[in-house]
């Protein structure tokens, strides 16, 4: 069975990180999770607002978001009881790895992109 990965902050624009992991991603076989609330679909992909709002488990998340925002998003990352989470450049904010800490998830610090084998161009 494909590995789970959650997209945090999903795009549909192709020029964008979480655009361009999801479809590295799915090319590389995993099972992808668009997680976006401002976008319906993602390289038609159905995007779930939350991982919250995802039915099942999940295996890995990989977080595409700014700071402000991927310090809620570790919360919802530790309540879903997700055991990997990879923070890219730029997503890795101080503050979001504190809280990542404070929270007990099990964080890597790198582009996930490449850890799969895939350019992240």
């Amino acid at each position: 069975m494909a590995k789970v990965v959650a997209i945090i902050g999903a795009s549909s624009n192709r020029n964008k990180f979480g655009n361009r992991a999801l479809r590295a991603y799915a090319r590389q076989g995993f099972t992808v999770l668009a997680i976006n609330p401002n976008e319906k679909e993602v390289e038609g992909h159905r995007t779930y607002a939350s991982v919250l709002d995802v039915p099942g488990p999940i295996d890995m998340a990989t977080v595409y978001v700014p700071g402000h925002i991927g310090v809620r998003v570790m919360e919802q990352l530790a309540q879903k009881g997700i055991s990997e989470v990879w923070l890219n450049p730029g997503a890795d904010t101080d503050e979001v790895v504190a809280e990542a800490r404070k929270l007990g998830l099990n964080t890597i610090q790198a582009c996930s992109i490449m850890a799969i084998g895939e350019p992240p161009y």
